[in-house]
Order: structure tokens, then C-alpha cells, then sequence
């Protein structure tokens, strides 16, 4: 897929629905979840798996905000993700960081939640051995990226809210030099802790193939969710269909 930046607005966003509802007839929807613990680093981890097609071809996984700031596995631009995902019939797993809700341990400020993500991945090797697409939103993205990348296992990432700079904490991705998976960045147009500037910045230092979308709204996308939900849906279309 070539790399571009681009506005999702206007007549692009438009084009956006077209294709998904022309697409829409394709995927399989599962209501059902199933709600468990998995083993992580410190203890159990909570989470819930939206439950797949049984001829699915991939598997996901969607890492929440900071928990510091009140991020769980139940945040809105989580949830629009994972509805996104499942769409296309895959089973979706969440979980909640460690010290968040009912995940054991303490917050490692980023540190030791990228061995989270690690096992949650191990989790979904083990239960489906099917390729990962990963997804991230903000802090979620910041931390998962960093056990994605390297994973032989994850064909795909999705970083949501791509933080620069959040309460003081700053954000490197020089690591993304070396991350030659497909990769979409997709941000608000005015996210507070994601000027446009530093996001061109750190997606042009990225390798190839990835992508830049911007779509109205703040870091949450209040009142833009479909917008954001709609962006991941095309690009995962786009993505798997030239894969076949």
C-alpha cells in the first residue's frame, strides 16, 4: 500500500461510507462476548473478547488510554475500534493494563505494560493462530507499538491518538524506523497531545508502507467516532483486499 497523509473530510469521508457500505455485505458481525482473565508478568489481566466468525482470517487486539487518566478497556474510541475489527468477522480481545480495574500488579508508567501487551498477543497465538492486527489508542498505542512491532505474529498496526506529549510525559517512536508492517496513524484534526506537525514528523521517520489520517475531532474524537471507526474499516479493506 502506498504511503500517504491525508484529511479524512468532505468528499474523501464521504467516499468513505460509500466504500463501507458497499463492503458492508461482506462481513460477519458477532455480538458475543466473552468476559475472562489471562495470564500476564504480574498476575491476571482482565479482559473480554469479542467473539469472531469461525472462518475469520485474522485476530485483534486493542490496547486502552492511560490509566492514570481514567483509561480502560471500556473507553469509547476502544470500543469504535474494536467494533471496526470485528466487523470483518475477527475475534477481538481487550484487557486492562496492569493496576487497572480487576488486572493485577501496580502501573509501570509504560514499562512494564509493554509485557502486558506481549502476553495478551501470547494469548491470542495460542487460542487461534491466526495473524494479529493490532490497534492502539494513545497511550495504549505508545506502549503497544513497542511489543508489536518486533512480533513476527502482528501483520498490521493501528495507532489512534498517537501521543506526542500528554501531561508532561513525552513520547518517543524512533523504533518505528525499523517497523516495516503496514502501518495507519489516524489522529483528530485538533488532538491536544498530537500537534499535526509532530505527527508528520514521526510518521515520515516511520518505514514503509504507513499512512497519516486526520479526521475532525480533539485527541477523543468527541462527536467524530464513526468518522475514526469508518477510517479504520477502509484501510483494513484496502489492506486485506490487495493481500489477496
Amino acid at each position: 500500500m502506498p504511503d500517504r497523509a491525508r484529511t479524512s473530510a468532505g468528499l474523501q469521508f464521504r467516499d468513505r461510507l460509500s466504500l463501507r457500505a458497499k463492503a458492508s455485505k461482506l462481513f460477519i458481525a458477532q455480538p458475543a462476548i466473552k468476559s475472562f482473565f489471562l495470564d500476564g508478568p504480574v498476575g491476571r489481566l482482565e479482559a473480554l473478547l469479542n467473539v469472531g466468525s469461525p472462518v475469520t482470517t485474522h485476530a485483534g487486539v486493542i490496547c486502552h488510554p492511560h490509566p492514570l487518566g481514567g483509561g480502560t478497556m471500556h473507553n469509547k474510541v476502544v470500543f469504535h475500534a474494536m467494533k471496526a475489527l470485528n466487523s470483518f468477522g475477527f475475534p477481538v480481545l481487550r484487557f486492562n493494563f496492569r493496576g487497572t480495574g480487576l488486572s493485577a500488579g501496580e502501573h509501570d508508567e509504560g514499562r512494564g505494560e509493554i509485557a502486558d501487551v506481549q502476553a495478551a498477543l501470547a494469548w491470542l497465538k495460542h487460542e487461534f493462530a491466526l495473524p494479529i492486527i493490532f490497534a492502539g489508542f494513545s497511550f495504549g498505542s505508545a506502549t503497544g507499538l513497542r511489543a508489536a512491532c518486533p512480533d513476527p505474529d502482528v501483520q498490521a498496526l493501528i495507532s489512534i491518538g498517537t501521543p506526542v506529549e500528554a501531561e508532561g510525559r513525552l513520547y518517543s517512536y524512533s523504533f518505528l524506523r525499523d517497523c516495516q508492517k503496514p502501518k495507519l496513524f489516524v489522529s483528530g484534526d485538533h488532538d491536544q497531545y498530537g500537534p499535526h506537525q509532530a505527527l508528520e514528523r514521526i510518521v515520515a521517520q516511520a518505514a514503509a508502507p504507513k499512512e497519516l489520517v486526520f479526521v475532525p475531532g480533539d485527541h477523543f474524537f468527541a462527536g467524530h467516532l464513526t468518522e475514526m471507526r469508518l477510517t479504520l474499516e477502509s484501510w483494513l479493506q484496502e489492506l486485506l483486499h490487495g493481500a489477496q
